[in-house]
């Protein structure tokens, strides 16, 4: 009998059509992926990418996730490469705009799928929307290609190398890899991102001039307790949580919302306030389909409550009104791969260097109660390393399930990071088939002027 007491059924065996063979064959399209499959087509690969929904992007695009890069500031050193090529592109292609607290672009949720497809044919990439992983096929501990599901039925597609890019680290743990899954009471809270329109940007600028926050401001707020390194206290965040106390204590909403709090990302002349992040729901497990459903309708139900307090409580909001929702629940953490070398808190907190460097990440640490932001210059280097899972072969895993402890999750999890990892793993993926060795093996040399080629900064 199974947990839920219903008993179980017998599949039966049956044929699955090989639809497709390719090189280099990326598993789930966000900023990991999507990185990946850019960066081993650039160097010279055939490269399949595929994808459950009808866009590329992921968080970006699915979630509505639009601050890739807002730890940015003067003193920040990063990778570049093709994580920065996403804002930059997008923002040449009327995508972005400047974020609201740091030096960088937030994207434009809905126009990045156009800058993703534009990015994926360029590149020659072989685009398969809609098509939701299933099973790992392998032969032996050999992962060599995946069967998906769709309207078409099932479906095997074939790949020479394969990487990941789940986010949940679901190739690699159907396939017998060791993962761990967060326990759920200690997972970080997922999110259900909205937009607003019909906000009257003068008023509500000039709101956020006479009330400026800080990150100060954070402490004491439920789920935004926050350690710092102090440097980050009397720094702007566009900050809210105001109008949201101020709505519990007048009964405006109820008073177990009181956990509402968060940050906008920017306020167009179109009146629109875009990258709501400001519910924030516990214990949300991403690998369980009942308790995401049960985060999406709480979180569109907070949303509401909390467009209520804003447009009673925040100037320039009275006329506001939902524009949208992102088309999925955006989560944070769930499993992680036992990788070859899996990263530390000493790590990303002490600037480690490896040999087998695949890019480096600014000392910006955001979750589990730590905000560090990268103002002096500090950073870490990723190995690649840490991107091959034990117990089984020719697999990559990049993005947020790479494997690591606690706190550095709480770094490398950052969609900006998810894309420096996903460009080293598509470019070694691509180098072991130029070599002809396997990808524990890869000549780490070839991977460095290749990620160099293509503008990654490596130490």
């Amino acid at each position: 009998m199974t947990s839920r007491g219903l008993g179980t059924i017998v599949e039966p065996a049956r044929e699955i059509d090989v639809v497709h063979a390719t090189d280099v064959l990326v598993v789930g399209s966000g900023p990991a992926g999507l990185a990946a499959a850019l960066a081993a087509a650039r160097a010279g690969v055939e490269v399949t990418l595929v994808e459950r929904f009808g866009c590329f992007g992921g968080n970006i695009t699915t979630v509505g996730v639009e601050g890739m890069a807002w730890y940015r500031h003067e003193q920040t050193v990063e990778a570049d490469g093709i994580g920065r090529e996403f804002e930059t592109r997008a923002h040449e292609m009327g995508a972005a705009v400047p974020e609201s607290q740091s030096d960088s672009f937030e994207l434009d949720a809905e126009g990045f799928k156009v800058v993703a497809d534009t990015l994926v044919e360029e590149a020659g990439v072989h685009p398969m929307l809609h098509r939701a992983f299933v099973a790992p096929i392998m032969e032996g501990r050999r992962v060599v290609g995946i069967i998906t599901e769709s309207k078409a039925g099932r479906e095997a597609i074939l790949g020479r190398r394969v990487i990941d890019a789940t986010g949940d680290a679901d190739v690699a743990h159907r396939a017998g890899a060791p993962t761990h899954l967060t326990p759920r009471e200690q997972m970080m809270a997922a999110s259900v991102m909205f937009h607003l329109a019909g906000v009257d940007k003068r008023a509500f600028v000039d709101g956020i001039r006479d009330d400026p926050q800080t990150y100060r401001d954070w402490e004491g707020n439920g789920a935004w307790d926050i350690e710092t390194s102090g440097k980050e206290d009397e720094m702007f965040s566009p900050f809210l949580h105001k109008p949201f106390a101020q709505a519990v204590r007048d009964g405006v909403i109820p008073g177990n919302l009181a956990t509402l709090a968060g940050t906008w990302g920017a306020i167009h002349d179109s009146g629109e306030l875009t990258y709501m992040n400001v519910i924030h729901l516990p214990e949300v497990d991403g690998t369980d389909p009942d308790s995401m459903t049960r985060g999406e309708i709480e979180g569109r139900r907070q949303a509401m409550y909390a467009i209520d307090a804003l447009r009673g409580y925040t100037p320039g909001m009275s006329g506001a009104r939902l524009r949208n929702f992102g088309i999925t629940i955006g989560i944070r953490d769930t499993r992680k791969i036992d990788a070859v070398y899996n990263m530390t808190e000493q790590d990303v907190r002490e600037q480690a260097r490896f040999d087998d460097t695949i890019g480096i990440y600014p000392e910006f640490i955001d979750g589990y109660g730590i905000l560090i932001l990268p103002t002096t210059g500090r950073y870490f280097q990723l190995p690649y390393r840490n991107l091959l899972p034990k117990g089984v072969d020719n697999l990559l895993v990049a993005g947020r399930s790479s494997g690591g402890d606690r706190v550095s999750h709480a770094a490398t999890r950052n969609m900006s990071c998810c894309a420096v990892l996903g460009q080293g793993a598509g470019i070694a993926a691509a180098i072991s088939l130029r070599t002809d060795r396997e990808l524990a093996d890869v000549d780490i040399a070839e991977v460095h002027a290749e990620l160099e080629r293509q503008g990654v900064r490596l130490r």
